[in-house]
């Protein structure tokens, strides 16, 4: 009962900070410090990568009809296009095509360091460090943001350039825990033009074949030989962070149509030092 309740926590921790600018990966890095769940290394390792599905599926859900790139014909439509094309919805279909551009950068580091990533830098000094300058910089874009006018404000308006950039942004994040995947994407977002509304909802998109993509890799190299014991942790874990997610996506998409990211870079700040200072005097 106590490990199920442990793994109610991370599910909770990772619905709340996958979906906020605060570093989902950080997040749970630090809560494994202080949370141990009565696993093997290589089953934490994975865990908490693959508990992140539980919050894809909840981007999954409640965009499915901007995510989902097919159609039923309307027969009352005489306009419409004829053959297989009726079918398709042409701008979902190349909102994906960005999305894939924008993943290349983080899928080539991923396969070709991904491992030599993890172990150089998944650590709470990394975090901690990561936290504090990308909190600093959330501030900074906000107050420079006050003088200048978004320029892109819809998904349909974002160029394969702007999504190839925002994927390099997305990039540090994969290098450096601590950054948040969705920070670093707002981030590159607000800087590039776009409004919050349009960075924040790309961000999600972007993280479903990513997210999708690093579990896979991470489900592959553990192995399908789950325990029950295991399973029931991955699972638990997951629906969680899926109901959870659910709450916090709503929630910040509500948000930023009236505030500012600057609190979320607050938060970074004061976090990251606590860290720091907590490790120190160990």
């Amino acid at each position: 009962m106590l490990e199920i309740l442990k793994s109610i926590l991370f599910g909770i921790v990772e619905g709340i900070t996958e979906w906020l600018p605060i570093s989902s990966t950080g997040h749970m890095i630090l809560l494994d410090e202080f949370v141990k769940l009565d696993a093997s290394e290589a089953f934490m390792e994975m865990y908490l990568v693959v508990i992140q599905l539980g919050a894809i599926m909840a981007v999954v859900i409640l965009f499915w009809n901007q995510l989902w790139p097919f159609c039923i014909p309307d027969a009352k439509n005489k306009t419409q296009s004829q053959g297989i094309m009726q079918y398709i919805k042409k701008d979902t279909f190349i909102m994906w095509f960005k999305i894939v551009v924008a993943c290349i950068p983080a899928v080539i580091i991923e396969l070709a360091a991904g491992d030599w990533l993890e172990e150089k830098f998944y650590n709470y000094q990394t975090v901690a460090i990561m936290l504090i300058a990308v909190g600093i910089l959330f501030i900074f874009i906000e107050n420079r943001n006050k003088e200048h006018s978004a320029k892109i404000h819809t998904i349909s308006e974002i160029t394969y350039q702007t999504a190839f950039l925002i994927g390099v942004f997305q990039l540090v994040a994969a290098i450096f825990p601590g950054t948040s995947r969705s920070g670093a994407t707002i981030i590159g977002g607000l800087m590039l033009g776009l409004t919050r509304t349009v960075a924040a909802e790309f961000t999600f998109y972007l993280a479903v074949p990513v997210m999708f993509g690093a579990s896979l890799i991470k489900v592959l190299k553990f192995g399908l030989s789950f325990t029950a014991y295991e399973l029931s942790l991955l699972i638990i874990g997951m629906v969680v962070a899926f109901v959870v997610s659910l709450i916090v996506i709503k929630f910040l998409m509500g948000y930023i149509k009236k505030h500012d990211f600057k609190v979320f870079g607050w938060y970074r700040i004061i976090l990251g030092v606590l860290v720091l200072g907590y490790f120190i005097a160990l």
